[in-house]
């Protein structure tokens, strides 16, 4: 039988590691065990920060609301009741960008919800 060289096979596994450290600093970068270390660590955060962004991203919109609906007197748990109460199922990504680009349309949206808190 055949002896099994396995030189090529690490070489390719060294490389995908190498390749996902590039810009690291020290070590890091050019060394598989400081490497692969510091590539797997890496992964984990993004993970990490792929669940963060959507809670972020949420709070921005709330925030943002908040603030369009203020003039309005109303604050933004009492619009989202009022929401919930006339029917109206928009998420909080399009109110908050309804509130930048749309104010009229978003006004609109802000008296039916105080209209509804009111009846």
């Amino acid at each position: 039988m055949a002896r099994v060289k396995r030189g090529v096979t690490a070489h390719a596994k060294h490389k995908k590691v190498y390749k996902a450290a590039e810009g690291f600093r020290g070590r890091r970068k050019n060394t598989i065990r400081a490497a692969k270390a510091a590539v797997d660590k890496a992964q984990q955060y993004a993970y990490v920060g792929r669940k963060l962004k959507k809670r972020n991203f949420r709070a921005l919109w709330i925030q943002r609301i908040n603030a369009a609906v203020r003039p309005f007197g109303l604050t933004y748990s009492r619009f989202i009741n009022g929401l919930a109460k006339s029917g109206v199922v928009i998420d909080r990504k399009v109110l908050s960008d309804l509130a930048i680009h749309e104010p009229a349309a978003f006004q609109a949206i802000a008296e039916k919800a105080k209209a509804a808190l009111a009846a």
